[in-house]
């Protein structure tokens, strides 16, 4: 009988090492952190349209520009093997979250009177053309991305890798928009 507790503590240390190993969440795929710093490097880019939408004095919302963008991408959408709807809704989720963060922006330097005293970069020759070269890697890096976003752990990538991209609690709230569309919640029947 010496050799039952040996077995049964034997036992008892495969199952829990077994009910950890499964408990373990799977790692993120490796394409979603490329994803999440293009959409933060676009978001980023909102500070500077905020700057010459200050000095223009135009309106940040700009709706033929967003639907010759949002147009542009569905026709790329094929290009990469991703359903063209898809494709529209992760643009326009870009352009709402870069819009609150030119929002937020615009009244943090109302409310000091100034916005701040750094270059500004011309919003048709060197932003846009930044942007469309960002849409363009965006939706190859959408597409590595597409074949995880039913996972049920997709949530979980996005929360903890947005986490680490977080600079302040605007581009927090506009990132967090930005990815809104990124996972595919199962519908319940």
């Amino acid at each position: 009988m010496p050799h039952f507790p040996n077995l049964l503590t034997c036992t008892l240390f495969i199952l829990s090492a077994t009910c950890v190993q499964a408990a373990t969440p799977p790692a993120p795929p490796q394409s979603l952190k490329p994803l999440l710093m293009t959409l933060n490097e676009r978001l980023n880019i909102g500070d500077l349209v905020a700057l010459t939408k200050w000095d223009s004095g135009k309106p940040i919302q700009d709706s033929p520009r967003e639907a010759q963008v949002i147009a542009n991408a569905r026709k790329l959408a094929s290009e990469h093997k991703l359903d063209p709807e898809d494709v529209a809704q992760l643009i326009a989720a870009q352009m709402e979250a870069n819009k609150l963060v030119q929002y937020g922006l615009l009244a943090q330097w109302n409310a000091a009177g100034a916005a701040p005293d750094t270059p500004r970069p011309d919003l048709g020759k060197q932003i846009r053309p930044r942007l469309d070269e960002l849409q363009s890697r965006l939706l190859q890096q959408y597409s590595d991305f597409a074949p995880y976003r039913h996972d049920p752990e997709c949530p979980v990538w996005l929360a903890d890798a947005r986490s680490e991209l977080s600079r302040d609690p605007l581009h927090e709230l506009a990132l967090t928009r930005a990815t809104g569309e990124l996972c595919v919640r199962p519908t319940t029947p």
